[in-house]
């Protein structure tokens, strides 16, 4: 199967497990999806300092800075995997 459609295939998974993630697994599913759909971030960091989860979704984006799309996938399918 391709890559594009086994990551399709994981994304509706992820919606579909049985326990909701810890916070640390959800940032890292967040980064890793959008890493794999829109590549490195581009936006400003967060202005507003009292807003930890944009603040904490920003951050775990930009580790994620050069990571290849492909390889975001490949590591989304194997969490969502993991998870199930």
């Amino acid at each position: 199967m391709e890559l594009g459609k086994l990551f399709d295939q994981a994304v509706i998974n992820s919606k579909t497990l049985t326990e909701k993630p810890a916070n640390d697994v959800l940032l890292q599913l967040y980064a890793l999806f959008k890493q794999s759909t829109q590549g490195d971030i581009e936006a400003e960091p967060p202005s507003n300092q009292f807003d930890f989860i944009t603040k904490a979704k920003y951050g775990a984006w930009q580790e994620l800075k050069g990571k290849s799309k492909d390889t975001a996938m490949q590591e989304y399918i194997a969490l969502i995997a993991k998870l199930k």
